[in-house]
């Protein structure tokens, strides 16, 4: 497929086939794109947590469905989680000196990575950030020192593609001007 084709079709899914696994070497591809996203200073603060165990994976879809949010997570079969991992020194003093915490940016390309890459595969991907991140810690043994960014859900989709709604081209892009 070609990206921007690619582009176009990914969109966040919120309904899983309950009856289909992900495949295990999808899942490799997939992490890989991940691995190789660009990040600043080449620090890669990432480490990907991927959780494939199907009662491992209902709890931790709990811990992410809390307040009414994101209950489509409880039946997810793949959760991948993005937990921040120490930044190299170059990057850590280029963001002092820039007023910047590159890793978030980082941990949000390769979140981007992985839910095309997801697309890529033929399964459906949505990126969370609203869960219990102190449950899923315990659940899945994450250190309290680090912080759990991201929770990226993969399934095969239950639903048809959406019409995507985006702002107008010249409300989001200006060339040499703001």
């Amino acid at each position: 497929m070609k990206f921007l084709e690619l582009a176009l079709s990914r969109q966040s899914d919120r309904s899983f086939d309950p009856e289909r696994q992900v495949e295990r070497e999808k899942l490799e591809r997939i992490l890989e794109a991940a691995r190789m996203a660009p990040s600043a200073c080449n620090a890669q603060p990432w480490k990907f947590v991927v959780i494939t165990d199907p009662e491992l994976a209902r709890k931790v879809g709990r811990a992410t469905a809390g307040l009414g949010m994101n209950k489509f997570a409880r039946e997810a079969p793949v959760h991948i989680l993005i937990v921040e991992e120490s930044a190299n020194i170059t990057s850590l003093l280029g963001g002092k000196v820039k007023d910047k915490h590159f890793p978030l940016i980082d941990l949000g390309i390769a979140a981007s990575h992985i839910a095309l890459a997801a697309e890529d595969e033929g399964l459906g991907s949505c990126i969370l950030g609203w869960f219990d991140e102190k449950e899923i810690k315990e659940l899945t043994g994450i250190p309290s020192s680090r912080r759990l960014l991201l929770d990226v859900v993969i399934g095969y989709p239950l639903k048809d593609k959406r019409r995507k709604i985006r702002k107008p081209k010249d409300k989001v892009i200006s060339y040499n001007k703001y």
